[in-house]
């Protein structure tokens, strides 16, 4: 009798243990997931909507939790419909960010309201994560801060892309609020395009020592039409290439690249090179880190390569990929 009783205590043991052990591997290895993507200026370049339509079917076939863009996405006039259509067929969340560009023609109330977004910032929970959208697209004379609004924006480098004090404020509340790790989203990057990045950053370090533990831990950003990771005093910075293209600012020979009707109706391909696949990655969270899934094009010949140019413009890498990255939390 007691060798029975024995027995079971160690047959129930072994159960709670190997469940135990079950249920802790199932945590450690949940994981949330979305697809990113940036600048896809598809009403630009010949074939925008093929670009988001693939960015939307890596979504579909990755099932991922939610959708984001980073800015410079599409216009809100009719003819951008068919492009908003494609990306209304993901049936899960889907998140904005307001782009330079998106300001060419309209004021940033008129975006909000267009794109049904919460706000031009704003902030959402997903799991065990705090996401947070910032807007940079504010200019700044020195004396007041304005926003973009109808291509008022093209103005010296030095009075542009800044996160008002109003959103500084909010961004420093809206972190203390949570517990959850954060992860930031923003068109211009924190770490370089922002004017006044040293005062974003200085509040999401804050944080992270008042918090006494690593709580803002990863910022995505688009806008430079590049692509490279950076770490600095703990947070990593990625930047997010472009969907679609990269700007040169000087003639490309793009006659070699496409027919005179194309480069006729799209304006901006005298001066960028295209990719031949569009870019887009889909990132896996959970408590360790976070690993990015990127994708890899060509430049449309003529290439880089072929014209003689740098592997660089300025100091932003010219390359027509997003790089996979493991980052650890």
């Amino acid at each position: 009798m007691k060798q029975q009783i024995c027995t079971i205590t160690k047959y129930i043991l072994f159960a709670l243990l190997t469940f135990n052990f079950t249920a802790c591997k199932q945590q450690e290895e949940k994981t949330l997931t979305f697809a990113i993507a940036s600048d896809f200026h598809a009403q630009d370049v010949p074939d925008g909507k093929e670009r988001i339509e693939a960015f939307i079917k890596a979504a579909k076939d990755n099932n991922v939790d939610f959708i984001i863009e980073l800015g410079d996405f599409i216009r809100l006039d009719s003819a951008s419909i068919p492009y908003l259509n494609v990306w209304n067929s993901f049936t899960g969340d889907k998140y904005h960010v307001i782009g330079n560009h998106d300001m060419d023609r309209y004021s940033p109330e008129e975006y909000v309201k267009g794109r049904n977004m919460p706000g031009r910032y704003y902030s959402f929970d997903k799991g065990d994560f705090h996401f947070i959208v910032l807007d940079g697209n504010n200019l700044y004379d020195g004396k007041k801060y304005t926003h973009y609004s109808k291509a008022n924006y093209y103005v010296d480098a030095k009075k542009r892309a800044f996160v008002d004090p109003e959103q500084l404020e909010w961004l420093k509340k809206d972190l203390e609020a949570t517990d959850k790790k954060c992860i930031l989203f923003s068109h211009q990057s924190i770490e370089k395009a922002i004017n006044n990045k040293e005062a974003v950053r200085r509040i999401l370090e804050d944080e992270n020592k008042r918090a006494g533990f690593k709580k803002v831990v990863l910022a995505f950003s688009g806008h430079n039409h590049s692509n490279y990771t950076e770490e600095i005093n703990g947070i990593t910075y990625m930047q997010m290439n472009s969907a679609s293209y990269v700007w040169i600012g000087e003639p490309t020979q793009t006659e070699k690249r496409y027919p005179e009707e194309i480069n006729k109706k799209y304006g901006i391909l005298q001066y960028s090179m295209t990719y031949t696949q569009p870019l887009y990655a889909i990132v896996s969270l959970n408590s360790k880190g976070a690993k990015v899934k990127g994708t890899k094009a060509d430049f449309t010949p003529p290439t880089p390569k072929d014209l003689n140019m740098k592997d660089s413009i300025d100091i932003f890498p010219l390359v027509s990929v997003i790089e996979d990255a493991d980052i650890k939390f």
